[in-house]
C-alpha cells in the first residue's frame, strides 16, 4: 500500500457469527483479530465493525503506525 492511501475497508476479511453467550450477531475481522462488533442482526454486526474500523484505520494513520494491508490485495499480485 503506498504511503498515505488508505486501505479499502471492504477488502479485509470478515466473519459474521451467532455469539451463543451474548445472545447477538459478532463481526469480526482476520487483519485486526483484537476487534469485534456485537448486533441483533448480521448486517448491523457487519457495519458496526467497518465503523469501527475506519475510525481505528485513521487513529492508527494519525499516529504513524502501519496500518494492515488487506488479505485480498495481496491476492492481485
Amino acid at each position: 500500500m503506498q504511503a498515505g492511501s488508505r486501505p479499502d475497508i471492504s477488502l479485509y476479511t470478515y466473519r459474521v457469527t451467532w455469539s451463543v453467550e451474548d445472545h447477538q450477531f459478532v463481526a469480526t475481522c482476520v487483519e485486526f483479530p483484537s476487534l469485534a462488533w456485537l448486533a441483533p442482526s448480521q448486517i448491523e454486526a457487519l457495519h458496526g465493525l467497518q465503523e469501527l474500523l475506519r475510525d481505528v484505520v485513521a487513529d492508527m494513520e494519525e499516529q504513524g503506525e502501519q496500518v494492515p494491508e488487506p488479505l485480498a490485495a495481496g491476492l492481485r499480485r
